[in-house]
């Protein structure tokens, strides 16, 4: 162990004591791209660096190289997907030899399309023409004052708001929450005649440069550690990284998180923040994580489905990357203040999204917030808030490690003990729950809504973090990075990838994930997943000369994601991450520096690193050879046995480590093409049966009844003769299965309905679309309290759900989700979540998430509360209009 030193005597180390370089020299090459010492080959495009501080590359995107004339569209109201079942309602072959088109009109709710085969192309600048009859939805809300969509739901005068069209070719996508936001999509009525139509710009062609096509270094990052190496590629991706952490840092010293991004986000700077911003700008980082404190002292979850919090629950990667902050600090002030407010945080969490069936958080998936990127398109924010999530629950075990490391060093043990245990469950429940033995990586998600079932997806980062946070006990951890699937140009966030949804979360790559998963592969020895990953995160920089936010995973392509970012900041704080983590090994603990490099053998040679500081020491460090076993390492020339830089040191240090050319560990990647399954069935109960319509590209069916597996079939219908949740799968001829159908609940044993107007007085708002006489206004001024007393027949496991309406904003953002306690008999049972349905939209009346409990026959009592634990985001508004409490017997 090393103590404070006030003297050292320096080695100059010069260029020419570094090894001959050949910077041609392969490094690693796949079938999509090579990496070599000085630059990166993609195809006929080439992205190099000559002296390690400059970029050139003669990448250009091919996005426009041929765009297919066949285009599927699918028409929209409020931003639902709420035409017809399956993927697309019209499809319309391009004329070829035309520069303007016009298709044929379509009729609403009526499938049309041309099936003629094609060879052409749609030329560049193609306008096109699209004409939607409308005229049956009117003439129904001019009749009954709405009109009722293929999957019952209603659609009201009054909360009728804009119609758009989805579709497969740009400037459209499929991604229906975002269509009001994109106004080519937008269809408009000039004239009053029920016919809508947009024209948009097909094939546009596009800037030569669609990013920086170089870069040289001109801002001066002297008093950052400074890396030097035989590779020139790594140090130019590396002084690329600190200038551009330079660039996103905004005047009044918080985080821009990217160039196209203004202000600060929770989950995208604690995630930076973890990488490796909580030492190089720990002001910045401390600054940015208090703008996302609320005045209750609690953690701000980003605005998100259904209105963020609690449908969105990863705001304690904050508390992570807050203890980071601590550990590279040591600042005692900021340990007890972050305590504080994550301890609050945590109160509130276990209040409302904690599953003690399972052990599990509930929640959206951690930063993979965009609805149908990575849900099955039947799930409401109220079902996803039902979901429990690996990612999401991951983070929630760290936060509770590291609550329960900063109880132990302020001194609080009964603390300390109590979230290690919460810990230890969650834990236990994604090993039980989510580990899919088969597979040897962890499922996505559970979901559905009586009962729930797995996701058999791979999820990246959620994968990645059980390797870093030690959940994946054991032979898990290596298995996971060898099991994993990971495509050509990197891991996807998902695997496989989700039909007829554009490049973003689905099917899209994201080198701060790809960080992640690095880090796991060096944590858990695995040679061939460190250099594939590390290849992964140098090719994007080399050819785009910045730190993009994400590419497409099926070409690498900085377009073609629906959004996309240059200078981003969790990718640049990734970048160089892989200097300081994994070639130099450097890892910040409560007790000091610790130090386990992973050098793979294809990047063996000197590697330098000056002017690192920690604390009141600046190091100057030396790895030499290659592997992850260290044979001798010397501070200032004496040997050490234990490789460690006190929190107490002082002044210079000269750090030599020699690694052994070995690695211990198992080496594999399980490298994939990337692959979509088919679409989802929608599934219906008619005489008896389940039906659905054939899905294209299935060979067969899955069935499965209370999340479990019942039948397999080739085509529907499949009688039922029992109670129960049930759902179906489309199976493709390679035996990959689509996400499941939406539950199809058959219970015989009866319905007890609480018309909420009956407890308390009804509103006297003008919504529509209610049972009963009225319903019941749920606010922070108007029924905190509701008391509902009912009669059970017959004992047994029942679903309890309420019926609402939430029109204060659409479902895929804000911050007004409403929240309420809920009580059987005084005891607390769970929490009804009233997700945003669609700005303005109170007559859009749909089920919260259900609470399952055994009641006797007999007596009892509901009650619905508001408590200060169920504050949501926006902390005024916490509304929804109560229709009605459904108490539905499911079994005994």
């Amino acid at each position: 162990m090393i103590r404070t030193l006030t003297f050292v005597c320096f080695i100059i180390f010069t260029v020419s004591e570094m090894p001959a370089q050949t910077p041609s020299s392969l490094l690693y090459r796949n079938e999509r791209f090579s990496l070599y010492a000085d630059r990166v080959v993609q195809g006929p495009y080439t992205g190099y660096t000559t002296d390690g501080r400059s970029l050139r590359s003669d990448y250009q995107s091919p996005i426009n190289l041929e765009v297919s004339p066949k285009i599927y569209l699918k028409f929209s109201i409020n931003g639902k997907d709420n035409e017809l079942p399956g993927k697309y309602s019209m499809s319309f072959v391009y004329p070829d030899k035309t520069k303007k088109a016009v298709t044929p009109v379509h009729t609403w709710g009526q499938k049309s399309g041309d099936n003629k085969t094609y060879k052409h192309a749609i030329p560049p600048s193609s306008a096109l023409t699209i004409r939607l009859d409308l005229k049956p939805v009117l003439k129904a809300i001019e009749k009954d004052g709405y009109y009722t969509c293929y999957n019952g739901t209603r659609i009201y005068k009054e909360d009728f708001h804009h119609v758009c069209v989805a579709g497969s070719v740009l400037p459209l996508n499929w991604d229906y929450d975002n269509l009001v936001n994109n106004p080519p999509a937008i269809m408009k009525d000039e004239d009053g005649d029920g016919i809508y139509t947009t024209e948009l710009m097909l094939n546009t062609a596009l800037p030569q440069k669609q990013t920086a096509q170089s870069w040289s270094l001109k801002k001066d990052v002297s008093s950052f550690p400074a890396y030097r190496g035989p590779f020139p590629i790594i140090e130019a991706c590396y002084n690329l990284a600190l200038e551009e952490m330079l660039n996103a840092i905004e005047p009044d010293s918080t985080f821009r998180t990217g160039k196209e991004w203004a202000g600060v986000w929770t989950r995208d700077i604690s995630y930076s923040i973890i990488l490796s911003m909580a030492y190089m700008q720990p002001e910045v980082a401390k600054k940015s994580l208090m703008r996302k404190v609320s005045k209750r002292k609690t953690i701000i979850q980003d605005t998100g489905t259904g209105g963020a919090w609690p449908v969105s629950s990863d705001r304690m990667v904050w508390a992570i990357a807050a203890y980071e902050i601590y550990k590279a600090t040591q600042d005692r002030e900021w340990l007890e203040d972050s305590y504080r407010i994550i301890k609050n945080s945590l109160r509130d969490d276990l209040a409302n999204i904690y599953d003690e069936s399972t052990g599990l958080v509930k929640g959206e998936s951690s930063f993979l917030d965009w609805r149908d990127q990575t849900y099955p398109k039947w799930m409401q924010p109220a079902d996803i808030f039902e979901s429990e999530n690996l990612g999401t629950n991951a983070v929630h075990y760290q936060a509770n490690i590291v609550l329960a490391e900063m109880a132990g060093i302020l001194g609080y043990e009964k603390v300390a003990r109590e979230h290690r245990a919460i810990a230890g469950k969650i834990k236990d429940g994604i090993n039980q729950w989510l580990w899919i033995e088969e597979k040897g990586f962890y499922a996505q998600y559970l979901y559905g809504r009586d009962y729930k079932m797995l996701s058999p997806r791979a999820e990246a980062l959620g994968e990645a973090l059980c390797v870093i946070f030690d959940i994946a006990d054991g032979s898990r951890s290596s298995l996971l990075t060898q099991k994993t699937p990971v495509t050509p140009f990197g891991i996807t966030c998902i695997y496989p990838q989700i039909p007829d949804m554009p490049p973003y979360h689905n099917n899209g790559i994201w080198p701060f994930v790809q960080t992640y998963w690095l880090w796991a592969g060096a944590k858990a020895g695995n040679e061939a997943s460190v250099m594939a990953s590390i290849a992964s995160l140098y090719r994007p920089p080399a050819l785009f000369a910045t730190n993009k936010e994400n590419f497409v995973a099926d070409d690498g392509d900085f377009l073609g994601t629906v959004i996309n970012s240059d200078n981003m900041l969790w990718s640049l704080a990734g970048n160089i991450s892989i200097v300081h983590r994994i070639l130099f090994g450097i890892q910040r603990q409560a007790d000091g520096l610790h130090f386990s490099p992973f050098v793979p053998e294809a990047l063996q040679g000197e590697h330098y690193l000056d002017n690192f500081r920690y604390l009141d020491a600046r190091l100057r460090i030396r790895v030499s050879g290659w592997g992850n076993v260290v044979r001798t390492m010397k501070v200032n020339g004496i040997e050490q046995k234990e490789l460690f830089i006190p929190t107490d040191a002082a002044g210079d240090y000269e750090i030599e480590i020699i690694l052994d050319n070995r690695v211990t560990g198992a080496s594999g990647i399980h490298m994939v093409d990337n692959y979509t399954t088919v679409q989802a069935p929608y599934v219906r109960l008619q005489d008896k049966a389940l039906h659905w319509d054939l899905v294209d590209g299935a060979a067969g069916y899955a069935i499965f009844r209370n999340g479990m597996p019942l039948s397999e079939v080739k085509k529907p219908p499949f009688p039922v003769f029992a109670d129960g949740s049930y759902q179906v799968e489309a199976i493709d001829g390679k035996g990959v299965h689509s996400f499941a159908s939406e539950p199809v609940e058959v219970y015989s044993g009866g319905q007890t309905v609480l018309q909420a107007e009956s407890f308390a007085i009804a509103s006297k708002k003008p919504y529509k679309g209610y049972t009963g006489d009225g319903f019941v206004e749920l606010s922070k001024l108007e029924n905190l309290k509701l008391h509902m007393p009912f009669e059970i027949g017959e004992a047994g496991k029942y679903s309890i759900r309420a019926i609402y309406s939430n029109g204060n904003g659409p479902s895929n953002t804000e911050n007004k989700c409403a929240i309420r306690t809920v009580l059987i008999d005084n005891r607390v049972t769970g929490t009804f979540v009233f997700p945003q349905r669609g700005r303005g939209e109170w007559s859009n009346w749909g089920a919260t998430n259900a609470i399952i409990a055994g009641l006797s026959s007999g007596r009892h009592y509901l009650t619905i509360e508001y408590r200060p634990a169920n504050e949501n985001m926006n902390g005024r508004v916490n509304e929804a209009m109560l229709d009605r409490v459904e108490l539905v017997r499911i079994g005994d």
